[in-house]
């Protein structure tokens, strides 16, 4: 079974979110499942990856931010 296009463009935005931020990304991981993002964030395939990358990052700040653990 071959992944959806949704979680490889997931693990591709986790990847890149942690590198911008200078983090792991098991850490990234870790801290988007404390604040309960994970779903929001996997959602949000639509509209974050016809969108500049920096936009996403932006709004997963954002995110983190109103969702504290």
């Amino acid at each position: 079974m071959n992944p959806s296009k949704e979680f490889i463009f997931f693990v591709y935005l986790l990847e890149c979110y942690a590198r911008y931020k200078g983090l792991e990304a098991e850490s990234v991981l870790r801290t988007w499942k404390e604040h309960g993002v994970v779903d929001l964030i996997y959602r949000m395939y639509p509209y974050y990856h016809v969108e500049d990358l920096h936009n996403a990052y932006d709004d997963i700040d954002d995110l983190l931010e109103c969702h504290q653990g």
